[in-house]
């Protein structure tokens, strides 16, 4: 069960937590990170230009892995390179080798330091693939055994949830692939997306915060390119606020998963503004119908989209606005979203 709502003269202060002041940072962050990191983006994309990889492999977890999967969509729609996720387990547990020769093996990591990235980064570069790193610490072992690292510069992260340090990995993804295609569209929407990252920041999207304080159970959807967005906002659902979340594809949902939907279930849907948009705009009427209490984030929905200069910035912009949102909710159902119960900011896994 969820915790009783404080009443509202002891609700804490949003602003005061260190999730709302990291969070508040990224639109500086990635300024910072777009011009301290383009010589050497430039250089990879050229690299990567001359000599295409048969494929790319991305390797993390957690936050990291939700990053991933934004990379594997943006890789495809973007650059046609088939994207896979690898299984740290198979490389560190299992000790299988893989066939990698001549592949973009991409790690990303805030800390560098989990012992089954490393493993399997030191494997792939041993299998033939060039291993780039995004990491937050550039002195981290696995910076040292990258071909090539990438730095988050998303600086110091208190609190045990992460915010900067996720939206500067999607943002170190998209400055690679805008390079790598080398075309003016996505090049000219970095030059904004700062700014548009500040205007999302001061999105209202209390609804949903007011809606979910005494919520059990949630679905998040998202599709393609916002995918990962719904993958990191159930994450953040559950450590930040004892709120069980689950995320779906909005087409994956339908089977089996939508039978769950009914009166009053909760279901939270990310609407990207491409060629997926109808079907998830479709679908969250489908569920009012039902009597579910459905949040759509889009430009036509009830929790405001602030206008991505193109569809990939899209979803970097939803989980802004979804941050200052769910540190909101975490207060209100009596957490604090810094301190999650039983976790660590740093991961070690084997």
């Amino acid at each position: 069960m969820s915790a009783a709502p404080i009443r509202p003269l002891d609700l804490p202060d949003p602003t005061g937590t260190l999730m709302f002041a990291e969070a508040a940072q990224a639109a500086d962050v990635v300024q910072a990170q777009f011009q301290r990191n383009q010589a050497v983006l430039a250089e990879l994309a050229a690299d990567l230009r001359r000599d295409p990889p048969p494929f790319v492999v991305t390797c993390a977890r957690g936050s990291s892995d939700h990053a991933a999967t934004y990379a594997k969509y943006l890789f495809e729609t973007q650059l046609g390179i088939v994207t896979a996720s690898a299984s740290p387990s198979v490389g560190s547990v299992y000790e299988a080798r893989q066939k990698l020769d001549g592949a973009l093996y991409l790690v990303i990591s805030q800390s560098g330091k989990s012992p089954d990235l490393l493993r399997n980064a030191e494997a792939a570069r041993e299998a033939g693939a060039r291993v780039v790193a995004l990491v937050n610490v550039e002195d981290s072992p696995l910076a040292q055994l990258a071909h090539t690292v990438v730095p988050l510069h998303a600086g110091p992260e208190r609190s045990v949830a992460a915010t900067k340090s996720y939206l500067s990995s999607l943002s170190a993804i998209l400055q690679l692939a805008a390079n790598w295609k080398n075309e003016k569209p996505l090049l000219d929407a970095l030059e904004v997306l700062p700014d548009r990252l500040r205007a999302a920041w001061q999105a209202d999207w209390s609804p949903l915060t007011e809606g979910l304080v005494e919520a059990h159970n949630l679905f998040v959807l998202g599709r393609g390119l916002g995918l990962a967005a719904a993958q990191e906002a159930a994450l953040k659902f559950k450590e930040t606020c004892g709120l069980h979340a689950e995320a779906y594809s909005s087409a994956e949902v339908k089977h089996g998963p939508m039978a769950l939907v009914g009166p009053g279930f909760p279901v939270l849907c990310f609407a990207q503004p491409d060629e997926t948009e109808a079907g998830m705009l479709a679908l969250a009427q489908e569920f009012r119908a039902r009597g579910a209490g459905v949040w759509v984030c889009s430009a036509h929905g009830d929790l405001p989209l602030v206008q991505a200069s193109h569809p990939a910035c899209a979803p970097l912009l939803t989980i802004q606005s979804f941050y200052r949102a769910i540190n909101a909710l975490a207060l209100r159902r009596g957490h604090n979203p810094d301190v999650p119960p039983h976790l660590n900011k740093v991961t070690e896994t084997t």
